[in-house]
């Protein structure tokens, strides 16, 4: 509930004082760091390539473009999308038409941070500790402490405390192999954009992590503009209390390759975009793998009012402002596709689209995620099945479509081989080849299961059938995913056989992973058929989300 909001900055504090009706927190010395000032816009400078193509073949260029916090039915590809459809996603739709549906894709986390370790590496997070999305201590005690008295209170650890390390060390190991650096090692010109989330100290940060340049930010959130811009838009939750700390504290500013931080000229979602295809046409005649990961459509939401007033059939101005964001998503991803296009790149460059996780239910939209149960911070549907697209004209078949399961894992994999850049060895890859699979070749590796662990709630999902187990609140779900496609019906106690077989697997499963590089420290309830708006959010079937 009120953790999602959390889960999307990486902030920290020690005390509380009340500022312009909002939230503020202090830590001496991070606070610091986090008021670091904000130079005036300048222009950045992507570091150009040679000036004509070689002469031999080059390998493909590797494009992942990741959504944050996305709802399934916010694309229209699938005869969805926000408003009944209002707002068309023909660019992220194209990537779907133009080449490969997975149809079954999800999520490596239902939050965001684990879901991109998970990308990043090849493997399930929790192989190597990524359990946890990094927040600050002091913070989730305010959560806790703010939500005591509600029906379902959250629960606060502080004996585990003490072993929480400071929130800038909360990131990725070193001893993770990243994507870029993967790709560095392969000859690719590695470059991202936006969106980071995995570390913040010096030696977790993307230009230590395998990326030759880095435009974005390093917490969990950001402002799409200022404010009081005039172009801006803003819709405030006064149902989130933790959405009053959002737009008190977050900033509108990236960082260029470590440097210091500064404001966009433009909106964030059309400028990442912007200087996504500046990249690329830095880099057309080399291979190159571009990471954007847009920070739209996560909180606070904030609109361009140019796309808000293109949407006047929209009354409800929350939701007015959510498909605004929706809409500048969709031009920034058509934006990039056109420069591939224009540079003569779109038939040798595998295009990978998917959202981090699910829809959350702190916004309070309750249609984002239908047909699925469930939001963000579950393991239902709604929280982990994601839009998961590819396009490489070269490679891939047009219109085709893959029903079977795939995840976050494979988006390493499936890079990986287009590059021709072999796995790591010395360790367990989850990822599978997605190209293999979408052309149907005789040696290519399926999924025997998914796996999902957060604290006391696990799930696994093999066979078609899934199973989700929870300590808070003593729970197990088993559907048949075939037949029940959107978890409507708790099988659990017809099929007693199939939930012993897949607790066994679940359990060997947990065997193979390793303890969280930190505890959590607070577990929040999530109602999985209510929003955070709705007044009926206790009623039902919920989850305590640990982090």
């Amino acid at each position: 509930m009120l953790l999602g909001a959390l889960v999307a900055v990486a902030l920290a504090s020690a005390s509380l004082y009340a500022a312009r009706d909002f939230l503020i927190l202090h830590v001496p010395g991070l606070l610091a760091r986090w008021r670091e000032p904000i130079g005036p816009y300048h222009p950045v400078t992507w570091q150009p390539g040679p000036a004509t193509p070689a002469s031999v073949e080059r390998p493909p260029n590797v494009v992942v473009i990741i959504a944050d916090d996305l709802g399934w039915n916010d694309l229209t590809f699938n005869g969805g999308g926000v408003a009944n459809g209002a707002v068309p996603t023909p660019n992220i739709d194209s990537l779907a038409r133009d080449g490969v549906e997975f149809t079954n894709g999800y999520a490596g986390n239902a939050t965001c941070a684990p879901s991109r370790a998970a990308i990043m590496t090849g493997r399930f997070p929790t192989r190597f500790g990524f359990e946890f999305t990094p927040a600050p201590k002091a913070f989730m005690k305010l959560v806790a402490r703010f939500n005591a008295g509600s029906k379902r209170p959250p629960v606060y650890f502080d004996e585990r405390e003490k072993d929480v390390p400071d929130l800038q060390k909360e990131g990725l190991p070193a001893s993770e192999v990243t994507l870029a650096e993967l790709l560095h090692g392969a000859g690719y010109r590695t470059l991202g954009l936006g969106k980071w989330h995995l570390g913040e100290a010096p030696a977790m940060r993307p230009e230590a992590r395998g990326f030759d340049e880095y435009l974005g930010f390093l917490p969990g959130g950001s402002m799409y503009l200022d404010p009081d811009d005039p172009n801006a838009v803003n819709s405030k939750q006064d149902f989130d209390p933790i959405d009053r700390f959002l737009w008190a504290n977050l900033a509108f500013s990236v960082r260029k390759d470590g440097g210091p931080r500064f404001e966009p000229d433009v909106y964030m979602t059309d400028y990442l975009a912007r200087e996504a295809s500046r990249a690329i046409e830095a880099n057309r005649n080399r291979p190159f793998f571009l990471y954007l990961a847009f920070n739209a459509p996560h909180t606070p939401l904030q609109a361009t009012r140019a796309d808000y007033d293109a949407l006047p059939g929209i009354e409800n101005h929350e939701l007015r402002v959510y498909a605004a964001m929706i809409r500048a998503l969709d031009r920034g991803v058509g934006q990039v596709l056109d420069t591939l296009r224009a540079n003569g790149l779109e038939k040798d460059t595998l295009v990978m689209f998917v959202s981090d996780n699910g829809g959350a239910d702190y916004i309070g939209l309750p249609d984002i995620n239908r047909p699925f149960r469930g939001w963000k911070m579950t393991f239902f549907e709604g929280g982990v099945h994601t839009p998961f697209f590819a396009k490489w004209p070269a490679r891939l078949p047009r219109g085709a479509r893959f029903d079977g399961p795939v995840g976050h894992v494979d988006v390493f994999a499936t890079a990986a081989a287009a590059a021709g850049a072999p796995l790591p060895a010395d360790r367990v890859m989850d990822g599978v080849d997605l190209v293999k699979l979408a052309l149907g070749e005789p040696d290519a590796r399926a999924h025997d299961a998914l796996y999902w662990r957060s604290g006391h709630y696990r799930s696994i999902l093999a066979g078609g059938w899934k199973l989700q187990v929870s300590e808070r609140p003593k729970e197990t779900w088993l559907f048949d995913m075939n037949g029940d496609p959107t978890e409507k019906t708790n099988v659990a106690e017809s099929h007693p056989e199939k939930v012993a077989e897949l607790r066994a697997l679940l359990a060997q499963k947990d065997s193979e992973m390793v303890a969280p590089l930190w505890p959590a420290l607070i577990e929040g309830p999530i109602s999985i058929d209510h929003s955070l708006a709705d007044p009926a959010r206790f009623d039902g079937d919920f989850v305590y989300w640990a982090n």
